[in-house]
């Protein structure tokens, strides 16, 4: 199968410029994705790109990943209602090196090989380029016309907030990231998400106009949830790839809790399992959803390919300890390395031991401890007979938690809803 029918029965595949499948049949193809370094880690929308550019070097083209030093100080407009806050290039750098970092472990970067990935920073080649230099080589070349014809730039113009010449200009700068790359790398193809289509058709229009070139692109569809939320969004906020920001264990929780509808989509595109694999699970999801062997699948095989094996398998047993077992685990009787491992990667809140001296309402426990965001949400999950404190069930909410409830290493268990949970280590003042 050629590589742009692997990526369209995947769902990674969505506008297509004219002649791509072809120039990728017919030679290796140097192609770049670029990335945003807003953060110092990606997160899990940034795992469709980076599988993009795996599949495209396991088929024998060259990888290149755009870290945006330079336009990540200036703000894309595409997606957004408002203009972002500008990083300064002390916080991008540090963004970018954490960027980088995790690329490489999803990338093969021998230089031995041909088709080799590269890590290149458009800011290297923006720096040097003067504001007059850039209007009469690159803004030249495009009119305003055509730049306002782009449904990113349409929308925030006919929106309440207007764009900033700083995001018009944006499309410009991504056009001569494509340029540049094309004239000094042979880069033919760009690809990105689908609301990136205007800014890089706009480089392919400036490698014909300005070289009298031929290049190419393709974008894959912005990944959905079916209940309508934001795909990679928890109530803690993003899911990120960083263990120090998402641990394993909630990383693997959030496929795991994935939607049947969702599994079905998510495991063509996150995992690497061929077509005959994938179609066989998803006949046997059908026939028992309640297994959730999808899920687990799912969540498996992106966990071993973000975290590795050995992280993989330890937040599978976190797991089988918290939901399988629950019966058979008496936290009480564990030492505190069996608590820790029972519960590893489960998110660690604090409290202070003289907090607890008196004892603490359990409304009042649950929100000093940042568990619930208010009082009145934590009353509300205990009444509905959602909140259990190591293990057994609160159903006053002015029970009080105090020294008595520590178990091992000053811990305490916490269980919200049927998924969440959490470990407090009472600490002294």
């Amino acid at each position: 199968m050629s590589l742009v029918g692997e990526l369209t029965w995947r769902g990674m595949l969505q506008d297509i410029m004219p002649g791509t499948e072809e120039q990728l049949e017919k030679e290796s193809t140097t192609a770049y994705i670029g990335f945003d370094p807003t953060a110092e880690s990606l997160h899990i929308g940034s795992l469709v790109p980076i599988l993009l550019l795996y599949h495209l070097q396991q088929a024998g083209h060259k990888p290149i990943a755009l870290v945006g030093g330079a336009t990540g100080m200036v703000g894309d407009p595409s997606g957004k209602s408002e203009e972002r806050n500008l990083l300064d290039e002390a916080t991008l750098q540090r963004n970018i090196a954490g960027v980088r970092k995790q690329l490489e472990k999803y990338l093969d970067f021998e230089p031995g090989q041909k088709n080799y990935a590269e890590i290149v920073n458009n800011y290297d080649w923006f720096k040097g380029i003067g504001f007059i230099d850039f209007l009469r080589d690159v803004g030249k070349h495009i009119t305003v016309n055509y730049m306002m014809a782009k449904d990113s730039v349409k929308k925030r113009i006919e929106g309440d907030t207007g764009i900033s010449y700083t995001e018009f200009a944006y499309q410009l700068m991504q056009g001569y990231d494509f340029y540049w790359l094309y004239s000094h790398k042979n880069c033919k193809l760009q690809i990105g998400g689908s609301d990136q289509w205007g800014n890089i058709t706009t480089g392919t229009e400036l490698i014909r106009r300005k070289s009298g070139g031929e290049a190419f692109a393709f974008t894959c569809p912005l990944i959905t949830r079916s209940d309508g939320g934001k795909f990679g969004k928890t109530e803690k906020g993003n899911v990120w790839l960083d263990p120090e920001r998402t641990t394993p264990f909630q990383f693997y929780q959030f496929w795991l809790n994935a939607a049947d509808n969702d599994a079905e989509k998510w495991i063509k595109i996150f995992t690497l399992l061929d077509r005959d694999v994938i179609h066989t699970l998803i006949d046997q999801h059908r026939s028992d959803p309640g297994s959730r062997l999808l899920q687990k699948k799912l969540a498996i095989c992106i966990t071993e390919f973000v975290h590795g094996k050995a992280e993989c398998e330890k937040a599978m047993q976190t797991t089988d300890q918290l939901f399988s077992k629950q019966q058979d685990l008496n936290l009480s009787e564990l030492s505190e390395p069996e608590l820790l491992t029972a519960m590893k990667g489960v998110p660690v809140h604090h409290i202070t031991l003289s907090a607890l001296s008196n004892g603490l309402d359990a409304v009042s426990f649950l929100a000093d401890t940042e568990i619930f965001p208010s009082k009145g949400e934590a009353r509300k999950m205990i009444m509905g007979g959602g909140v259990s404190i190591n293990r057994e069930k609160v159903s006053d909410p002015q029970m009080l938690i105090g020294s008595a409830h520590l178990l091992a290493g000053n811990h305490i268990a916490v269980q919200k809803g049927k998924k969440n949970h959490f470990l407090v280590k009472a600490l002294a003042d």
